[in-house]
């Protein structure tokens, strides 16, 4: 995955995230990319099946990351700014000699 984010343990909420904290998947892209500018970087799934997604726009830096629970309602769950998009190569792992 080339889309590495760090993100802060505590992120400020706006006001208009706030209002759509769950809705159904389709509501909550449509809203990201209608109101933030932002699309889907990078999906996973955690040990529960819930699913994990980052969407971020490059051109203003806002993130949100949201999370979608088996047979549940899709939930945003952080967001921020100055998002970036890395292509940072893995630290070498070998042992010292």
């Amino acid at each position: 995955m080339k889309a590495i984010l760090t993100v802060a343990a505590i992120a400020m909420a706006s006001p208009a995230h706030a209002q759509t904290s769950c809705a159904t998947h389709d509501e909550q892209v449509s809203y990201l990319a209608r109101e933030w500018g932002e699309s889907r970087h990078a999906i996973g799934m955690t040990m529960t099946g819930a699913v994990v997604e980052i969407f971020a726009s490059p051109q203003t830096g806002t993130w949100t990351i949201a999370v979608t629970t088996p047979g549940g309602p899709t939930c945003l769950a952080t967001w921020g700014s100055g998002f970036e998009i890395l292509d940072e190569a893995l630290p070498n792992t070998d042992p010292p000699t």
